[in-house]
């Protein structure tokens, strides 16, 4: 009985440990099979990670490359700025220096507009010089013989050009140069009136001659209204040097006479009142050129004096 009970056991014991072993072996095949798979799956990672590996290598030379070029581009940002500095510290000094010629030039110009003022009021005082002379001689003759004729016609005028306008029938008769009664009273007058002008050295000193001018009206040819108004200029000029001896003898030189025929009209209409007007006798004032250029070449001379300074 012990017997059989012992190979019974004996012969369960054999199945028993064959199944354990059965078991073992299938487990460990499935750790096998887990740890095969697992480096698989390690592998596959492996390969991700490296080439996440690599790209980032990659991503990280770009990037310093990318730095360099920064680095280069901020290098030359700074010599361009150490540039624009030097340039504009260069042109800071070249501003404080146009500024100070700026001011230079302002204080030359200044001095140029006060000489040229001083200029135009001595060429203003040598034109006035002619013209208050003229009114002078005018209000000379107009004391003595008053303003105006028996028919209101003004004994003289000044024209617009500043001389002194005697109508030709106050003097002359209509085509004649035969000097009227009436007219040599005025005559008279404005010989005194020369002389007293003359008189003044510093008047006399700007004056280099004293113009009597002989004026027709159209009608007529030109020649023979030359000779016309030539005749009745020098008749004028002779008379004022005849009937004051003093003005011959003085100031006769300053005196000349010249024609201008029908040509220099004061209008130029055709009626009798027309041709009245441009008939006539004028009286001009010539300034010397050589005072008037005097007083210009000496403003030239300080001018260029200031800008040579």
């Amino acid at each position: 009985m012990r017997r059989r009970r012992n190979k019974q056991v004996e012969e369960n014991f054999w199945p028993s440990f064959t199944d354990m072993i059965s078991t073992i072996a299938l487990i460990l095949f499935f750790l096998m099979l887990i740890a095969f798979i697992n480096n698989i799956i390690t592998g596959k990672n492996l390969e991700y990670a490296k080439q996440q590996l690599i790209d980032t290598e990659l991503s990280l030379e770009e990037s310093k490359a990318e730095i360099s070029h920064a680095e280069n581009q901020l290098r030359l940002l700074k010599d361009d700025l150490d540039k624009t500095m030097a340039e504009l510290e260069i042109g800071e000094i070249a501003l404080k220096l146009s500024e100070e010629e700026i001011e230079t030039q302002r204080e030359i110009i200044a001095d140029s507009n006060l000489e040229l003022g001083e200029l135009r009021s001595k060429l203003e005082g040598i034109a006035v010089l002619r013209l208050e002379l003229l009114k002078s001689v005018k209000a000379s003759i107009e004391e003595n013989l008053g303003a105006k004729t028996a028919e209101g016609e003004d004994l003289v005028s000044i024209a617009d050009n500043g001389n002194i306008v005697i109508n030709e029938s106050l003097v002359f008769e209509f085509n004649s140069y035969t000097i009227k009664a009436e007219g040599r009273d005025l005559l008279d007058k404005l010989a005194e009136a020369f002389e007293n002008v003359l008189d003044d050295a510093e008047v006399r000193a700007s004056i280099d001659a004293i113009s009597i001018q002989g004026h027709t009206d159209e009608r007529g040819t030109a020649e023979y209204n030359r000779e016309l108004s030539a005749k009745r200029a020098y008749t004028v000029v002779n008379y004022l040097l005849n009937t004051n001896t003093k003005l011959e003898t003085k100031y006769g030189e300053y005196f000349t006479a010249s024609a201008y025929s029908e040509f220099r009209p004061l209008s130029e209409g055709t009626t009798e009142a027309d041709y009245s007007m441009n008939r006539r006798i004028e009286i001009s004032v010539i300034l010397k050129d050589s005072n008037v250029q005097k007083i210009i070449d000496e403003y030239l001379e300080d001018s260029l004096t200031i800008f040579n300074d």
